[in-house]
């Protein structure tokens, strides 16, 4: 598996979000998504674009409930949204999250390697390359007509 290790800038986002226990992640996550989805034409005055016009930097991002950007206790809090300019206000019915500069390990993988791509990562290539988890991993969504997704890792060496 092809990992690269990046550094971003802190960036917003602003999303719709929503709260519960990590063992149910899936059960609390997928309606976010819905809503986002089906109502980012509200916020896409407010989004990063891309060339041709369309929303870029689609986010799935996670933080512990007390919004420290740390990981997920047993539960955690997450944001479906997308990247949007700094000073952007969410307007009502969404959350603005300012996410934190850090070095990401990043690996690609599609919804069914998802466990499988997480896994390796937290069990081979980040303790075999002497890297620990810092904060929250973040999901990225590239608008390029596949169905990949970038998991970002905030990282740092031991």
């Amino acid at each position: 598996m092809d990992v690269k290790i990046v550094s971003k800038a802190g960036f917003a986002l602003i999303g719709k979000m929503g709260q519960g226990k990590a063992t149910e992640g899936p059960q609390w996550i997928l309606p976010l998504w819905k809503e986002a989805n089906e109502n980012f034409h509200e916020i896409k005055p407010l989004a990063e674009l891309d060339p041709d016009g369309n929303i870029a930097g689609i986010w799935g991002a996670m933080s512990d409930i007390e919004e420290k950007f740390e990981k997920w206790g047993e539960q955690g809090k997450y944001l479906a949204g997308c990247e949007v300019k700094d000073t952007a206000e969410a307007p009502a019915g969404w959350t603005k999250w300012v996410i934190p500069a850090y070095t990401y390990a990043v690996i690609s993988c599609k919804q069914e390697s998802y466990q499988e791509a997480f896994t390796y990562m937290m069990d081979k290539y980040l303790p075999g390359n002497k890297y620990q988890v810092v904060g929250a991993v973040h999901e990225f969504y590239p608008q390029d007509g596949t169905d990949r997704i970038e998991l970002y890792f905030p990282v740092r060496r031991d």
